[in-house]
């Protein structure tokens, strides 16, 4: 497996572009708000949304389009989310049929997707006026300006893209996701749209899209809200020629690694760009006796305001990381814990067999101020390691949110 350029257009058989539509009035003309994303033919399809009991109408209209396993296109929207909205499952469905007319498909063969303030009438009419446009730039060349179209408080887009070789073919897969605030499992606002020319069942990849989310996007968390609209879709369009993938055989097990790197690489992107943050703070739980128990420990650990703030202060404070733990209910005993802090600078033990070890303070703050920071714990009870991701708490998470209808 190997890094390529492209992102969501790096797999055979599929277009993309971004365009300014003005979904959100008065919103910069410089600033992407729609984008759509289309395979040449009809490809595979399989799809994960929030675990939140409210979801927004995109939600519903795309589960439905993809009961079949197939889809042909993404339309997705910044600025509104469609969410508890007044005429929202309408404004969905007009959405699908605006990139349906403009590409001479059908309503269905499309999934949409949209992210931004909650309560808010869609304006539809923008997007109905500008997805003729839009479709006309669709071109491979387009994945970027996607990426950017998906936006919110994001300060930076994030794509990806990888090669590998399955059955002597090479497939690659690609994708583009935004997420900065309101991020938490299940699936932490996030959308995600993956794309690849790989031959494979939709049975198949609904399972394989299923499995890596559990433990790459379900594994991050900005700040305890889980969103409305999380969306995590994937296309295949089969155009690598590999053999068809309808079963979990050795072909399978290759495009699974791949995906979860795809998708681990995406989450730490959406994790690192939180809100106002400063830094990518990961923590790995390991010596557990299940992936279980570290899940549920290291993630109280990553969503923990106070360990956030410590690391927003480069304050090697871990008091508050066993603190944490702690309060989790997963089972561990205390007494075995060992802490430590790392960055690129290197790597501080903070902590031995629960209780504090003498540790040099100025390493200490010049390990935690790097822009990558890990709290390492090592319980001491069995084989298994996991790791979740999330960033540090800023005062600007504070002034974003404050005022973020307006």
């Amino acid at each position: 497996m190997k890094y390529i350029s492209g992102g969501v257009t790096a797999a055979k058989g599929f277009k993309a572009a971004g365009i300014h539509a003005g979904v959100k009035e008065g919103s910069s003309p410089e600033k992407n708000d729609l984008a759509l994303i289309l395979c040449d033919t009809e490809a595979t399809a399989a799809g994960v949304y929030t675990m939140n009991r409210v979801k927004a109408a995109p939600i519903y209209v795309t589960m439905e389009h993809l009961e079949n396993g197939v889809a042909k296109g993404i339309i997705a929207n910044s600025g509104n989310a469609n969410a508890c909205a007044p005429l929202g499952h309408e404004n969905a469905v007009k959405m699908c049929q605006a990139a349906a007319s403009a590409t001479g498909l059908r309503p269905e063969d499309f999934i949409v997707a949209s992210t931004g303030v909650i309560g808010q009438t869609l304006n539809v009419s923008v997007i109905e006026q500008a997805a003729p446009m839009l479709a006309s730039l669709l071109s491979r060349d387009g994945s970027s300006e996607a990426a950017k179209a998906i936006m919110t408080t994001d300060t930076v887009p994030k794509e990806i893209a990888v090669s590998m070789e399955i059955g002597g073919k090479e497939v690659r897969l690609g994708g583009i996701a935004k997420g900065s605030g309101m991020i938490h499992p299940n699936m932490g606002t996030m959308l995600c749209f993956l794309t690849t020319d790989c031959a494979i069942s939709s049975d198949v990849l609904q399972e394989a899209l299923y499995e890596v989310t559990k433990v790459t996007f379900n594994r991050i968390s900005v700040d305890g809200d889980t969103s409305t609209n999380d969306t995590c879709c994937i296309l295949a369009s089969g155009a690598a020629g590999n053999e068809l993938i309808d079963w979990k055989n050795e072909d399978y097990e290759v495009f699974l690694d791949a995906l979860k790197f795809v998708c681990t690489e995406l989450a730490k992107k959406i994790a690192g760009d939180g809100e106002g943050a400063t830094k990518l703070v990961s923590c790995t739980i390991s010596g557990s006796r299940s992936d279980e128990v570290a899940e549920k420990l290291a993630m109280e650990v990553i969503r923990s305001s106070l360990v956030k703030a410590a690391m927003f202060g480069a304050d090697a404070n871990w008091g508050r990381v066993i603190c944490a733990m702690g309060y989790s209910k997963a089972p561990f005993r205390p007494e075995c814990v060992d802490v430590a802090f790392a960055s690129k600078v290197g790597t501080i033990p903070v902590c031995k067999m629960g209780e504090g070890l003498a540790f040099d303070e100025d390493l200490a703050k010049k390990i935690l101020s790097e822009p990558e920071v890990e709290i390492l714990v090592n319980v001491n009870e069995g084989e298994h390691s996991v790791t979740a991701w999330g960033c540090d708490l800023t005062y600007d998470y504070v002034k974003i949110n404050g005022d973020y209808r307006t």
